[in-house]
């Protein structure tokens, strides 16, 4: 593990691997453990580099829920790329993790290589719905600091969002609830009302202008998200879809093998590289 001081907070950093780099954003309850299997799999391909968001894992989790904010949180990722000395690289977000990349995507296309948004939004396109998702975030977030964090994690994995996991290995299962367990309540709180879905500008109008080669992927179980990247597809100008089969909203949890080719697959094509002009718009799933 390696930390890194970003704007004044600390991020605890995982580097494992050679090639060229990609950094791995997970979801909301999750830290760079969420990555193992994919770096595994991927470090003699790539130089990964998993980050613990703000508030999770080992990394700092500061009181102010503004501090969490997208443009912050931006901002502390290219100060943690520049920091590693690394110029352009890909980038692979998870949920929350997705949602960051995009922004991250957005904000500095030019050091982005190739996209992955897993499971992934640009965020809600009405103030309305802005409105009503901050307001549950909000609650939630006080739920959370006021029962603490293993009361909150077993009314997260009842969420119907999680159903299709009740068939993966015991052990498996096991393991993701004890990394969830690893959180902080403040963290986990203030990273909602930070960074939360209600919190953080939407991007539909940007995406138009985006262009830098992404891969759009969900599991076909998630109705929600296949819906999701099927739009963003759409408003993507270099996006490619993949829908896995047999996965939920953690694809790279619950068809990790496929969930890897699929990445690889991506990532090793010419365009990634700026050699041919994007044409297809469908990556091949294994």
């Amino acid at each position: 593990m390696t930390y890194i001081t970003a704007n004044g907070v600390q991020y605890c950093v995982e580097q494992s691997g050679s090639g060229p780099a990609l950094l791995l954003l997970h979801g909301f309850t999750g830290s760079v453990a969420t990555w193992e299997p994919q770096i595994a799999a991927w470090r003699d391909r790539y130089t990964c580099l998993a980050v613990d968001l703000l508030g999770h894992g080992q990394s700092d989790a500061p009181a102010d829920p503004a501090r969490y904010g997208m443009a912050a949180t931006v901002a502390d990722l290219i100060a943690i790329l520049a920091a590693l000395g690394i110029a352009r690289t890909h980038l692979l977000g998870y949920s929350l993790g997705g949602r960051v990349a995009l922004a991250l995507a957005v904000a500095q296309p030019a050091r982005i290589g190739g996209l992955v948004l897993e499971s992934a939004s640009p965020g809600l396109a009405t103030t309305e719905e802005r409105t009503t998702r901050r307001a549950a975030d909000t609650a939630l977030a006080a739920d959370i600091e006021r029962d603490g964090v293993p009361a909150f994690v077993e009314r997260w994995e009842a969420l119907p969002l999680w159903a299709s996991q009740a068939t993966l290995p015991p052990a498996t299962r096991a393991a993701l609830h004890d990394q969830r367990l690893h959180n902080r309540a403040t963290g986990l709180a203030n990273s909602l009302r930070g960074l939360g879905t209600g919190a953080q500008p939407a991007l539909h109008d940007q995406l138009g202008r985006l262009n830098v080669p992404t891969l759009c992927l969900a599991g076909t179980f998630d109705a929600k998200f296949v819906a999701l990247a099927e739009d963003l597809t759409v408003a993507l100008p270099q996006a490619q879809l993949a829908l896995i089969p047999g996965a939920g909203h953690a694809v790279h949890l619950e068809q990790p093998a496929a969930f890897s080719q699929t990445v690889i697959n991506f990532l090793s094509q010419p365009t990634i590289a700026g050699l041919v002009p994007a044409a297809a718009r469908t990556v091949p799933v294994c």
